[in-house]
Formats: C-alpha cells, sequence, structure tokens
C-alpha cells in the first residue's frame, strides 16, 4: 500500500493527557498548573516519526498549551508542519456561550499567529463539539477569519456528532451566506452505517487490519482523501493515571502500549500532508460539493 496515489491529512489534537473531555468531572482547569506536563515530550515523539517518514501534518494547537510551550509551537511550524487552533481551553463548544466561544477562539488564533509568525486558519473544536446543538461556532469561525474547520463528525455518539453530514470535504454555506470549508473526521461506509475511522481512541481499539481496511476503502474504492488524527498522549504509556470512571479510563488507557506501533505501520502504508494541502488538491480537481448547513439537520429528532 507504499504506492497510494491519494494523499491524505495527518493531524494531531495537540493536548496534554489532562486536558481530556472524559476527565473534565474529576480534574478542574485549576489544577491543571499543577499536573506534571508531558504534551512536549509526547508531541517531540511524533514529530520525529513523522521527519523520519518524510510527512509533514497539520497541528491543532490547545491556546492553554500554546502559551506555555511556545517553542514547541515554533518547532512545529520551523520543521514544515501546518499550526492550526484546537481552541484555548477545551471546553466543550455546546457547553460554551456564543460570547465565551468567540472570545477563547480570537484569544488562541492571535496566541498562535504571533507565535508563528503566520497566519491560522484551520479549527478542530475540542472532542468534535461542533453538533446540532453548537452550528452557530461555524458562523463565528467564518468570520473570525478561518479558512476550514474540521469539527464536524458524521457518526452517532454520546458526545459529538452529526450523522447526516457528508463525509468528505465540502464548501458549507451558512445561514448568513458567509461559506467555510469542513473536512470532517472520516467514516468507512459499511452496511450503508458510518464506521468511524478516523483516529484517536478508534485507532487504538479497533484491530489494525480494521483501520487499514476502512482507510483504504477510502482511498481505493471512493478514491477520496480521509482524514487522520492522533492526541501527543496516546503513544504515552507511561502517563500518570487519573482515576476516573470505568468508561472514561476504558476510552482513555486502553492500548496505549500499542498505538506508537500502529501509527509506524500507518504512516508507511498511506501517504499524508497537511490538512490544506489535501483541501487545496481536492479543490483543484474540482472534488469539493458545495453543502448547504440545512443539510446538518436533516433527520434531526
Amino acid at each position: 500500500m507504499q504506492t497510494q496515489k491519494i494523499c491524505n491529512a495527518f493531524t494531531l489534537d495537540v493536548e496534554d493527557y489532562y486536558h481530556v473531555s472524559a476527565f473534565e468531572k474529576v480534574i478542574s482547569p485549576a489544577q491543571w498548573a499543577a499536573l506534571p506536563s508531558r504534551v512536549e515530550r509526547n508531541t517531540d515523539v511524533i514529530l520525529e516519526m513523522l521527519n523520519k517518514n518524510n510527512i509533514r501534518g497539520t497541528f491543532f494547537v490547545l491556546g492553554w498549551v500554546a502559551e506555555r510551550n511556545p517553542g514547541m509551537v515554533r518547532r512545529i511550524a520551523d520543521s514544515g508542519h501546518e499550526v492550526a487552533s484546537h481552541g484555548y481551553s477545551h471546553r466543550l463548544v455546546y457547553n460554551q456561550s456564543q460570547a465565551v466561544f468567540r472570545e477563547e477562539t480570537i484569544r488562541s488564533k492571535k496566541l498562535l499567529e504571533d507565535t508563528i509568525g503566520k497566519p491560522v486558519i484551520g479549527y478542530r473544536a475540542a472532542s468534535y463539539s461542533i453538533t446540532r446543538k453548537s452550528l452557530w461556532a461555524l458562523q463565528v469561525l467564518a468570520e473570525l477569519g478561518f479558512s476550514y474547520d474540521s469539527s464536524v463528525f458524521p457518526v452517532k455518539h454520546d458526545r459529538y456528532g452529526i450523522y447526516s453530514a457528508p463525509r468528505f470535504p465540502h464548501r458549507l454555506t451558512l445561514e448568513s451566506g458567509a461559506a467555510i470549508m469542513e473536512f470532517p473526521l472520516s467514516t468507512s461506509k459499511v452496511a450503508g452505517l458510518n464506521l468511524p475511522v478516523a483516529g484517536g481512541g478508534y485507532f487504538r481499539l479497533f484491530p489494525y487490519f480494521l483501520t487499514r481496511t476502512g482507510l483504504g476503502k477510502i482511498n481505493n474504492q471512493e478514491q477520496r482523501p480521509f482524514i487522520f488524527y492522533l492526541h501527543p498522549w496516546e503513544v504515552d504509556v507511561h502517563q500518570p493515571r487519573i482515576k476516573a470512571s470505568l468508561l472514561s479510563r476504558f476510552r482513555h488507557y486502553q492500548n496505549l502500549d500499542t498505538c506508537q506501533l500502529k501509527l509506524d505501520r500507518l504512516l508507511k502504508d498511506f501517504s499524508f500532508t497537511t490538512v490544506r494541502g489535501v483541501l487545496e488538491s481536492e479543490s483543484a480537481r474540482n472534488a469539493i460539493a458545495t453543502v448547504d448547513i440545512a443539510q446538518y439537520t436533516e433527520g434531526a429528532r
């Protein structure tokens, strides 16, 4: 599979182990600064893996992390990767007011741009929390100058997902008439259903052959690019253990010990570049459809 003709988007959501939404009930933001940080060490592990494979990707950096690790952010940019925004505080969008979301998004965007000296045009919400309850966030992103978003997951899940959203990159027309590009998290069609194969916990939990088959189907049968995501903490088997619910611990810690080996295989099995690079390529071959945001609410109860 090393001769893949289609180039896919490799993305990393740059946050620390204690930022994840699954732990928000047991770790408050006031505690973050007192916890041992491992984000720089883990991000460097993945940077080295990408460098060895001559791959450039998109790093969605949390503003809180960037504020405390500006050298890491500059190192990401200087290595040729795209720096994008992951918001500031990792609060779920649908739990924020529009005013707070706007304020935090402006803060994060400016912080990243001041750090790397380049425009930041991409955004990804914490835990893919742009859902039907928070579609207003896309309008805010367009108003703030973002060219694309990658927060919509076309699956059914207890915390995120817009199942009726298109599966591939599209130009989304908003109610105001403005538009923003959306690169949804990748799914594979199985028996008419969207199976999540985009990475993260699914990558750790599923056998590698299942992920490879699902992603290969997108490239080879559907002739479209996929988007893959991971978090730095997912290659860190030695991270501190948080006392949380059984479900949260399962989602976070399961198969940490095999993730890096699987990632190494993935980087060799498929071709990757930045989100920006994939979107430019798709636009050049007129493969990006224009979709009205009303499609996102089709079938909603």
